[in-house]
């Protein structure tokens, strides 16, 4: 699909040293844009960068860093001459157990990084160069902003806040800027690694598509969601997770046959 062809387009994905958002800016660089790959130090995000083949550039900052986040919108548009795209994929989960088990530090950082950021940046690019020449955001959401799962009710409710805001900031910046979500489930990164990796087998069993997600996945969504192919979507969020927010596939599976 034409559609599909980012060339000229010029993006920003946050955490995209590794998992979904380098997989993202992979992604976005296959299909003709430029990407600038963010992380918490210079040296990673370089190395981030190596591995995208394409126009792509590492800058170390910090999601929650308002100063190293401007001078990361300024570089970008003065390297490449636009921001037409912003994934705000940087992530955190650092606090385990009963919401009210928190403290105070665990609690702050996991809203900081898994909100306050995509609110950060989203202002910025719209400030910088969205608010007048158009654009498109995704937020990596999750489909734990849609339920509720024991010892991770903290970040799921930092996911929940940012589907909200993802709909309350496609309407705020329309008719300009796209704003959307993905909503991943269990993927094969380093921050759902206690989600997955000592069963694997029991969670790809237990999932409608018969397997846990990649992060090519994700990035395949998001790289449709920021093109031309999804202009006239925004405010939404997309769901990826191989049915698993469906809830258990094995009892419908079991000793069934289709058409029979």
């Amino acid at each position: 699909m034409a559609g599909l062809d980012l060339t000229g387009k010029t993006a920003i994905v946050t955490g995209a040293s590794r998992g979904i958002g380098l997989a993202t800016a992979q992604a976005i660089a296959a299909a003709g844009g430029n990407v600038v790959l963010t992380s918490r130090s210079q040296e990673s995000a370089d190395a981030a960068a190596a591995q995208v083949n394409g126009n792509a550039i590492g800058v170390g900052a910090h999601a929650t860093d308002e100063d190293a986040a401007s001078k990361c919108v300024e570089q970008t548009i003065e390297r490449f001459g636009s921001l037409d795209i912003l994934v705000n994929n940087a992530g955190t989960n650092p606090s385990f157990g009963p919401i009210i088990n928190q403290d105070h530090s665990r609690f702050a950082k996991t809203f900081d990084v898994n909100v306050w950021a995509p609110v950060l940046w989203t202002g910025l690019a719209a400030r910088a160069w969205m608010g007048e020449h158009g654009g498109s955001v995704v937020n990596t959401a999750s489909i734990g902003g849609m339920a509720f799962e024991a010892g991770i009710g903290t970040y799921n409710a930092s996911k929940a806040a940012l589907i909200h805001i993802t709909k309350q900031l496609a309407l705020e910046l329309s008719p300009k800027i796209r704003v959307n979500a993905v909503a991943p489930g269990v993927v094969r990164t380093k921050l759902a690694e206690a989600l997955w990796k000592e069963h694997e087998e029991a969670v790809s069993a237990s999932t409608a598509l018969g397997r846990i997600g990649e992060p090519e996945d994700v990035a395949a969504a998001i790289a449709f969601l920021v093109s031309d192919a999804a202009q006239w979507i925004t405010g939404e969020i997309m769901t990826i997770d191989g049915g698993q927010l469906l809830g258990d596939a094995l009892p419908f599976r079991q000793g069934a046959s289709v058409g029979g």
